[in-house]
């Protein structure tokens, strides 16, 4: 995905510190700026309009939050209430003010949610919230969900962060989390400050700079002329400071995918023998190899293997099969033509396949599709655009796109597969349309009964993988690079989206080691 931006994650825990600082690296003192080097620039640090919604944004705060192994714990609210029926009452945690002094109360969290929910805002996540008919506060510690339907992930769904009820539009996002705004330089950085009057006490690091870098290569540039802090890297661009003194290389797990995103309305990316015929053709084992650098996994569908909701049966070969992908294209008429392009009733076999021109791992994945492809008769050639560019352009060529999560399997799914998401910007941008799959989203979405809820999206998986609908490539890792000897770093599963979470999420714990 644009900015929303397992690897198998039976290894949940696994904190994997791939080098380890000399004796000499020391932490910057607790009053100098720490600068973490991130690639993609929020659009917005509104949660109503789609900022961190699934929580690790160091502004905000949400009723519950997660922690590094995935389990859900209270944040605003003072504990976790019994998720049954279609009402959810949260209580909320006594003694909480955003950064500008005001008290929290449960107007706010309704004034919030409500926000997101009202059509005139069009939030981008308003989706994500459907099964709530409105949020209610009795009073001022007292926060009631009504449902539509019992909705089995709405705890999941209690990480959106909290705003004030009189927020105005344009106004500077004032939160309850452990960083307060202090400005923001559009396309180069935020800077924050600590809030002393953090209600899970005040961070160590006093000043918090975020600062944007889309380059893969500009930012590890600035990584190693010291500009940073901390930074994320693609797995190969962090090999050059495995063995720099001072600096620690982390590897995290992920249900993060990069896979093609096909535009099924055109002559040739719509047809299911050119799709089917790429998934056997690619060779995702050395895409692993050789792009990841080992750091990632083969991927062949939306939920990532070691996930309890992932379905084994939709798992392939990382080998390609060539011979029986040119026979898949000859039975459905696709012949060889001139150049070694195979054609079809005069139509060539040939798309654009875009990348954000930054993305130094997506233009390597995107050009070993190509190459790939090319021995199968098929012309693939690459573009690498901006994402301005790229946006008005995904209804006709196709795109490397990232997504996953770890968390509940409605999250992602139900944008990227529903047909009422059509088109809908970075949901379901190739327009698939399946009403059997409609109807397995709509009903894991309604269900709670675990048991019913997986036979759903074994299901779902098995459709995506049926209709080809997206070319699955790789699982990453994540991997950062941190300069100094720091506490409080913690590792765990990440999702696609981890520039606002994953292991930055957790900077207002860390600490100079002692």
């Amino acid at each position: 995905m644009r900015r929303r931006s397992a690897i198998f994650v039976a290894v949940v825990l696994a904190l994997a510190a791939c080098s380890a600082p000399s004796q000499g690296g020391s932490a910057p003192k607790t009053d100098d700026t720490v600068v973490l080097g991130l690639g993609s620039e929020p659009d917005t640090l509104d949660p109503v309009l789609g900022y961190a919604p699934d929580g690790g944004s160091l502004l905000y705060d949400g009723l519950v939050r997660r922690t590094p192994d995935l389990k859900l714990e209270p944040a605003l609210a003072e504990a976790l209430p019994r998720a049954e029926g279609t009402t959810v009452t949260f209580t909320l945690r006594q003694g909480v003010s955003f950064h500008d002094g005001r008290a929290l109360t449960g107007a706010d969290v309704a004034y919030t949610y409500g926000q997101v929910l009202k059509p005139a805002n069009n939030s981008p996540i308003r989706g994500d919230y459907a099964a709530i008919d409105r949020v209610d506060a009795p009073d001022a510690r007292t926060v009631v969900f009504h449902l539509k339907y019992p909705y089995a992930p709405i705890l999941q769904r209690a990480t959106l962060g909290i705003v004030p009820k009189d927020s105005l539009p344009g106004a500077a996002p004032v939160g309850t989390g452990p960083y307060a705004f202090v400005s923001w330089t559009k396309g180069d950085k935020v800077t924050l400050r600590a809030n002393e009057r953090y209600w899970g006490g005040a961070p160590a690091i006093k000043k918090l700079v975020l600062a944007y870098t889309a380059d893969d290569n500009a930012r590890a540039t600035r990584m190693a002329a010291g500009e940073f802090t901390a930074t994320e890297l693609p797995p190969k661009a962090v090999a050059r400071f495995r063995n720099q003194p001072g600096s620690k290389v982390y590897e995290a797990s992920s249900a993060d995918y990069r896979g093609v995103m096909f535009p099924l309305e055109q002559p040739v990316t719509g047809d299911i023998a050119i799709r089917k015929a790429l998934g056997l053709a690619v060779d995702r084992g050395a895409m692993v190899a050789a792009i990841l650098a080992g750091a990632g996994a083969p991927a062949f569908g939306p939920i990532a293997p070691g996930i309890d909701w992932h379905n084994p049966v939709v798992d392939g070969s990382a080998t390609p099969d060539r011979a029986q992908a040119v026979q898949i294209l000859e039975q459905a008429g696709w012949k060889a033509g001139p150049g070694g392009v195979r054609t079809k009733n005069g139509t060539a076999a040939r798309f654009t396949l875009m990348y954000p021109a930054g993305d130094s791992l997506r233009k390597e994945l995107a050009l070993a599709v190509a190459s790939d492809a090319k021995k199968i008769g098929i012309d693939v050639e690459t573009a690498g655009l901006d994402w301005d560019a790229i946006e008005p352009r995904m209804a006709k060529d196709a795109l490397v796109m990232g997504y996953g999560t770890p968390f509940d399997p409605d999250y992602t799914n139900y944008e990227l597969f529903h047909s009422s998401f059509s088109g809908q910007g970075f949901f379901n941008p190739g327009h698939y349309k399946n009403p059997e799959v409609d109807r397995l989203l709509d009903t894991g979405r309604r269900s709670s009964d675990p048991s019913i809820r997986k036979k759903v999206y074994d299901e779902v998986q098995r459709h995506i993988s049926q209709d080809a609908v997206w070319l699955y490539l790789v699982y990453l890792k994540h991997t950062y690079v941190v300069r100094g000897n720091w506490s409080g770093l913690a590792v765990g599963v990440e999702p696609h989206e981890h520039a606002t979470g994953g292991l930055f999420g957790t900077v207002a714990s860390w600490k100079p080691a002692s």
